[in-house]
């Protein structure tokens, strides 16, 4: 199963505004194993960051003004999260800001060219009301050390929000390691019922029973006539609860 934790910064707060994407930060999952198929684009959008945006990822104008424009990496973050899961945190504001991107440029939105979207802030609000579920908040919980990040930053903090969704969702690996067991016995209860099953005996034939007397008479000439061993009956097997108590005299 292929995930794709995704985290964006922007200009602002309101993509039906005129706020934009300045970052994309993406970490690929792959049956509940990071790998290193990230994908992280800086990207000018084409006006300033508010101040309090900028307070907050430290993105500037200068900074982004040599990067390129969202229509010239859309198309390879459309492929790079094509038919994925997609992980985010208040999945709302992302997908707003994306689809809004995509708008522009006569896109499909992120709903149609994905399988789904978990959000881990309303998995975190089912699994602890009423506490803080910030991914500091959640990073603090699950004791993830999230000490190198002072400012926000798409692609730490879609590493960091990895670690989180995957020991917030720790239980899965449990219900794998189950239909692990499960095939095993199911396995060896087969191999059983394998063994259980009966021997097929075949008789041998005529001439092979010809030859074989031919062999015990060779044995028995070879040892003076004394019947081959192989010709004698096995004595029947004497149960001491078949024996006839001795009678004694009165």
């Amino acid at each position: 199963m292929r995930q794709i934790v995704l985290d964006t910064e922007t200009t602002g707060l309101y993509a039906n505004d005129g706020d934009r994407i300045i970052e994309i930060g993406c970490v690929e999952i792959i049956n509940r194993r990071v790998t290193k198929n990230h994908f992280h684009q800086y990207i000018n959008p084409e006006r300033d960051s508010h101040e309090d945006a900028v307070a907050i990822h430290g993105l500037t104008t200068e900074f982004l003004s040599d990067k390129p424009k969202f229509a010239d990496i859309a198309q390879a973050f459309c492929d790079y999260i094509r038919d994925a899961e997609l992980i985010i945190h208040n999945a709302p504001f992302d997908l707003g800001f994306l689809n809004a991107e995509l708008a522009r440029l006569d896109m499909q939105p992120v709903e149609e060219i994905t399988t789904g979207v978990i959000d881990t802030l309303v998995q975190a609000r089912d699994m602890f009301p009423g506490r803080r579920n910030s991914l500091d908040a959640l990073c603090e919980r699950f004791e993830i050390d999230n000490t190198h990040r002072t400012l926000h930053g798409a692609l730490l903090d879609s590493e960091l929000l990895a670690e989180v969704y995957l020991a917030m969702t720790r239980g899965q690996e449990t219900l794998e390691i189950e239909k692990l067991t499960l095939e095993s016995e199911e396995e060896l209860a087969k191999s059983r019922s394998l063994a259980s099953r009966k021997i097929l005996v075949l008789a041998p034939t005529d001439e092979e029973l010809t030859r074989h007397e031919a062999v015990l008479d060779d044995i028995e000439k070879g040892n003076k006539g004394a019947t081959c061993i192989w010709r004698k009956e096995p004595e029947p097997e004497t149960k001491e609860d078949d024996v006839a108590p001795t009678q004694t005299a009165s």
